[in-house]
């Protein structure tokens, strides 16, 4: 079976009671932190908790907001803005923008789900990565 673009591998990270609305929550993924943001209106976002501007792994704990209709996070180190949707950095403050990996986000039942892309390792094999 061969893995197509789209699929995904889903880990569960929290309970969706666990998610404080406006805030972030840090989650190790695989080895990689993610930071998990519930908003007001429902939605959940993923990015990375690590923060490529200052290399601290503080995305969680920053100050989630908005530009217009775009839901946005602030770097609590330098106050980078970046785009909770895409990860994109809105405001590098003037340094080379950088930006955030993403994850899709789900919730089954009461579980909420990071979303990881699964390939194929070799010819008959799944190995999410």
């Amino acid at each position: 079976m061969t893995a197509g673009p789209d699929e995904r591998d889903w880990l569960a990270v929290c309970q969706l009671a666990d998610l404080v609305p406006e805030r972030g929550a840090a989650a190790l993924v695989r080895g990689e932190q993610v930071a998990v943001f519930r908003l007001l209106d429902g939605r959940l976002l993923a990015v990375a908790n690590l923060d490529p501007f200052s290399g601290a792994h503080v995305m969680a704990r920053g100050i989630v907001g908005t530009r217009g209709d775009i839901p946005t996070v602030a770097s609590p180190m330098y106050k980078q803005i970046f785009d909770l949707r895409t990860g994109r950095c809105l405001e590098p403050l003037g340094k080379e923008p950088l930006h955030l990996a993403t994850w899709p986000v789900r919730v089954a039942d009461t579980v909420v789900m990071i979303g990881y892309p699964v390939r194929a390792a070799s010819p008959g094999a799944l190995v999410p990565t």
